[in-house]
């Protein structure tokens, strides 16, 4: 009889291993987040999860808190419950529910960066590689005994969205190859080492925010850590720059802070160099090169 599994999970991260558990395995429900209010016009917002359930048909609930799930779930009677990407803590209670525990899709090689933003922090730390880890589930944050891991070097242009879309399918794929060893009981979980945990918090906006006192290369691992969210900006004008993408240089022209040009392009001098501004977002627009930004404006260079 094939397992019942229950999944749990939220954003599109979640999404790919969503799609192969319906595809090989009796998904019986699906636990996602509340639509939430988005945007200026503060409509309503299903995650991704939500939507993709309605194309594959399966039952799903929306809990504002997990505990209210808990009846559901024995209902369901799974064998298993997956998780990736949930953004709830899982109690006590529901962990022993399932008879083969419950699984997590983490997007590190735990024990480094266990928490919400793995993937960002490891751009951040100028990390060379990371990658995804099938952690069987316990009451710390992140702190169960390992399954199985793949890992991934990063890429001196990788962002945080394009290590998301990576980890996302490699982190799937790894589930489906897991749960066949955890369901034959063929597979030594193995606890995480004390050594060489790290935690990465939930972002917050602020964390986008540029000190160019910092060094240029710490500046453009943070530009391309907060790309696609939060996004790193700065204050220009009264308003938030957001900065997509930039290139580095050792030239440094004036005081920290200073706005010159190089080669049509907005650049800033740093502590031990400039950066270029490569493409940007201005207020109430759309994403725009450096070039094309800098012909819009007319007082960019510091007076």
């Amino acid at each position: 009889m094939s397992k019942r599994i229950v999944f749990m999970g939220s954003p599109d991260f979640a999404l790919p291993s969503l799609r192969l558990l319906a595809k090989n395995y009796n998904v019986v429900g699906v636990i996602t987040q509340p639509d939430r209010a988005s945007g200026r016009g503060r409509e309503l917002k299903s995650p991704p999860v939500k939507i993709l359930t309605g194309e594959l048909n399966l039952p799903i609930i929306q809990p504002e808190k997990l505990k209210e799930a808990t009846k559901q779930i024995k209902t369901w009677n799974p064998d298993v419950i997956v998780v990736a990407a949930f953004g709830q803590i899982l109690k006590k209670e529901i962990l022993d529910l399932p008879k083969f525990g419950c699984i997590n899709v983490h997007a590190s090689l735990l024990p480094r960066w266990r928490g919400a933003a793995p993937i960002n922090a490891a751009i951040l730390a100028g990390d060379e590689e990371t990658g995804v880890t099938i952690m069987k589930m316990d009451i710390g944050l992140d702190t169960g005994d390992m399954l199985s891991k793949k890992s991934i070097r990063l890429k001196p242009n990788d962002t945080a969205g394009s290590v998301f879309q990576t980890l996302s399918t490699l982190g799937a794929e790894l589930l489906i190859e897991t749960l066949p060893k955890i369901f034959d009981g063929s597979i030594t979980p193995q606890p995480q080492p004390d050594e060489g945990a790290t935690y990465a918090p939930m972002l917050k906006k602020e964390d986008g925010k540029l000190d160019f006192n910092h060094s240029i290369y710490e500046i453009e691992r943070r530009v391309r850590a907060m790309n696609p969210w939060p996004s790193a900006w700065f204050e220009w004008n009264g308003n938030l720059l957001k900065v997509m993408r930039v290139s580095v240089s050792d030239k440094k022209v004036g005081e920290i802070g200073n706005r010159f040009i190089v080669e049509g392009r907005g650049a800033l001098t740093c502590a031990d160099g400039s950066i270029i501004l490569e493409e940007v977002q201005p207020a109430g627009k759309k994403v725009m090169s450096g070039k094309s930004f800098l012909a819009g404006v007319r007082n960019w260079e510091s007076s």
